[in-house]
Formats: structure tokens, sequence, C-alpha cells
């Protein structure tokens, strides 16, 4: 079991929130962050004065996967992330002890698959064939 954590665009997250989808990841817990990495520092102007940024607003994903799930859902991240620009994120990959479902008291493996996990692959994937009808 690994613990995978990103920091992600904000305005990517739709994104990779279908891509995780897609591959059959739907468990995940989102934060708001905010960091540094290799952007520049932006200078803004409030009311007559410069102010530098230096931390970039960033949404922080963490998710458990089983060992079978790790590759495809690095994969899907990076597909549903990447801009080509400075400033994509990172993601961490991280040894899971232990994992314990708090309602069933399912341990490992068996507290990380989705019940619907299946189901909502099934729909994503369908939703992706068919196209969505515009309103006039």
């Amino acid at each position: 079991m690994k613990l995978i954590v990103a920091v992600i665009r904000p305005e990517k997250l739709a994104d990779v929130k279908r891509a995780l989808f897609q591959v059959g990841v739907t468990g995940m817990t989102l934060s708001r962050v905010s960091g540094h990495g290799g952007e520049r520092d932006v200078v803004q102007h409030y009311r007559g004065e410069s102010v530098v940024l230096e931390f970039h607003e960033k949404v922080r994903i963490e998710m458990a996967c089983s060992e079978e799930y790790v590759e495809r859902t690095i994969q899907a991240i990076c597909e549903g992330a990447r801009t080509g620009d400075v400033g994509d994120g990172k993601i961490f990959v991280m040894p899971l002890e232990r994992t314990v479902r708090i309602r069933t008291g399912e341990h490992d493996n068996d507290a990380l698959t989705a019940i619907n996990a299946d189901e909502v692959m099934r729909q994503t994937q369908l939703e992706m064939r068919v196209p969505k009808l515009e309103a006039l």
C-alpha cells in the first residue's frame, strides 16, 4: 500500500479528478494549500504598494492506493494536471503501513477498495463517449 500525495494547480483539479475516476480511483482527500516551487514570484500592486506574492495557491490531493493502483494513479494525475509550464506540481509516493476502515473494521487493501469503484469507472467512461448537448 502507498500514500500518494499530489500538489497541483487548482484549475486542473476537475481534469485530475476525471482522469482518476476513469482508472477506478475514487477515494481522495483535498486540501487548499499555498506553496513555492519553481515559479517566479509575482509582484502585484495593492493600494499603491508593491506586494510580492511568494506563495501560489495549489490543491493537495491525498489518496491511499493498493500496489496495483499506484502506477495508474500516478499516470492519471500526470495526464490530468500537466500543462507543460513551471508550476504543474509534484507527486509524492510513500509507503503506507496500515489502513483501517472505521465503519466496518476492514484492514489494509480491503479497507482501500471503494464499494462503487467499478460503477464510477463505468459511468465516467460512458460520459466520456457521450457528447453533452448544449443548451440553446
